[in-house]
């Protein structure tokens, strides 16, 4: 059976991620996680806390505290947030850990030893205000591009193009703000991706199932311009990896740290050697190594669109380039931008709802629907208030919700809080057992195929479905006339509650939770014979009526929430 090996982007430490962050990548892996488990699966899921470069010293420096103890700070932050989210991970890493740090210096040597690693000499901007060199995310300025006023130096956050800091118009240190800029020479580490780049463009032509987004950008990078470039992977900073040749030092690389991403791809194997570290798992080889027994594992890699040049190419680059057998990503499933009212969600301008926020004003479950529902996997896509309402308020508490509460409160006013006995299905029940049957298989072809809004829409019309079903039988009206048919109709509500609480459990684990405590049961078999599924509860076990599943949003609430995020985070 095959096992899957998941891994979301990991988030810079720099704060509380927002909503674009959460379902351009952590939120869709776990709900791959999930089902992959609900099947029956083997699954490891991975991710953690980039703690290194400029990103984490210039927050801490903002919060006034030492590097190290912001970001330890900062991981319990996040997983705590992750948590109540309810994402799943097996292991929630840091990629400052000492496994990161032996795992980048073990692929810098691999690397060196073989010749994909040169020294270059090359004039970088000094700030004479700050006293030190400032890699390419401390110097901001306007885009050359298209125009952005706070384009990095690395890279402009708005067109996403990759810059080197001489591109920038009106460069200015994004430590002090000054301008008083110089270039100077120093000496750096290029990965030779140059030389990789046949191996590269073969490997991600044998990956033919790959979403368009993916492709078209890995090739872009491959092919534009002059193509693959040689890559710096190591920077002038305090805070990071020491450059070493595996446990050996690095003549002349002194005082210098990898570039950030050259060691934070390497946290998702190290992530599974902090795992095992921690007691939750064991064998972190047979997931990672080919010669371990990886060779049944199916990798898959959730990240927004800016994160694919770097996994599709630079990362895959330090593993072929190391000659050794570690497991390569299967799958990358790659998401465009989630924007906000008109503007774009922003961790470093504020801008958008951030997860603690959200979590603040309404429980897990009601985000987790909508963005997964809403997910910008064929282009960009756009949070409007109108429309989470609507959507909360239609699919969750009238669809969903009021079949719940619909069914148990009539069997409870009727037959008493247990499952009724007597009667038989008959055609109605038949045919919505033959619907059912298809729309799952539809849905789990979905979710295999990680096309999350179609899952969405497939489980949407799978709660209808039922609420079509209880409309037209209508056991209120069958009750009067036949109680014995009607008992038959309520069992077969009662059990499309379990069954609803298993499908949607990848969707929305706690209404799912509830549901399941409800129904009075913990049985939370896959429905593979959905006959079978609707029979799981007999006549006579007992449950409770829940309380409400789903709140519906007032327009009042709405318009609170909608001015109260309309400006910048302070």
């Amino acid at each position: 059976m095959t096992r899957h090996l998941i891994t979301s982007a990991i988030p810079y430490i720099n704060g509380i991620k927002h909503l674009g962050n959460l379902v351009g990548s952590q939120l869709p892996a776990d709900l791959y996680a999930r089902y992959q488990r609900g099947r029956g699966r083997e699954v490891l899921f991975l991710c953690a806390t980039d703690e290194h470069g400029t990103p984490a010293e210039l927050a801490a420096a903002k919060a006034g505290k030492p590097v190290a103890e912001y970001c330890a700070d900062m991981h319990e932050v996040q997983a705590r947030i992750a948590e109540d989210f309810r994402l799943s991970f097996d292991h929630f890493g840091r990629s400052s850990s000492a496994r990161n740090h032996a795992l980048t210096q073990h692929f810098a040597g691999k690397l060196a030893d073989a010749g994909l690693i040169r020294e270059v000499s090359e004039r970088q901007v000094y700030s004479n205000a700050d006293g030190r060199f400032l890699p390419d995310r401390y110097i901001e300025g306007t885009c050359p591009n298209c125009g952005y006023d706070k384009a990095r130096g690395d890279q402009c956050e708005n067109c996403t193009k990759q810059l080197d800091p001489t591109d920038l118009i009106e460069p200015r240190s994004a430590v002090s703000g000054s301008t008083d800029l110089e270039v100077r020479e120093t000496k750096h580490l290029y990965l030779c991706q140059s030389a990789l780049r046949d191996d590269l463009d073969a490997w991600i032509d044998s990956k033919g199932d790959w979403p368009i987004l993916t492709t078209s950008i890995a090739k872009k990078w491959l092919h534009d311009g002059d193509g693959l470039q040689d890559r710096g992977i190591t920077r002038d900073l305090d805070w990071g990896v020491p450059v070493k040749k595996g446990a050996e030092d690095w003549p002349g690389m002194e005082g210098k740290v990898f570039y950030v991403w050259f060691d934070a791809p390497n946290e998702y194997i190290a992530a599974s050697q902090e795992w095992v570290d921690a007691g939750k798992g064991s064998d972190w080889e047979r997931w990672w190594r080919t010669d371990k027994g990886a060779d049944d594992v199916t990798y898959t890699q959730f990240m927004g669109k800016d994160n694919v040049p770097f996994h599709t190419l630079s990362f895959p680059a330090t593993i072929l380039g190391s000659g050794e057998p570690w497991k390569l990503v299967d799958y990358i499933k790659s998401f465009n931008y989630l924007n906000y009212e008109g503007g774009q969600f922003s961790t470093s301008q504020g801008r958008g709802i951030f997860m603690d926020q959200a979590l603040a004003i309404l429980p897990a479950d009601y985000w987790r629907w909508w963005l997964l529902s809403h997910a910008p996997e064929s282009s960009d896509s756009e949070f409007v208030w109108e429309n989470f309402q609507a959507s909360v308020n239609k699919d969750l508490a009238d669809v969903l919700g009021n079949f719940v509460s619909r069914i148990t409160k009539f069997c409870r006013s009727k037959f008493g809080e247990a499952v009724p006995e007597g009667g038989s299905f008959g055609p109605q029940e038949e045919a919505l057992i033959a619907e059912l049957t298809t729309r799952i298989r539809a849905y789990e072809g979905h979710m295999e195929a990680m096309e999350v809004r179609k899952s969405a829409a497939e489980l949407r019309a799978i709660w209808v479905a039922g609420n079509e079903y209880l409309q037209s039988a209508a056991p209120w009206s069958t009750f009067k006339e036949d109680p014995e048919q009607a008992a038959a109709q309520v069992r077969l509500g009662l059990n499309l509650i379990r069954l609803y609480a298993v499908l949607s459990a990848p969707f929305i684990p706690d209404a799912s939770a509830k549901m399941l405590a409800a129904m009075g049961t913990d049985d939370q078999v896959w429905p593979d014979d959905v006959a079978a599924a609707l029979s799981a509860l007999p006549a006579g076990h007992g449950f409770t009526v829940p309380d409400v599943l789903f709140a519906k949003i007032a327009d009042d609430d709405r318009e609170t929430w909608q001015a109260q995020f309309a400006g910048q985070r302070q």
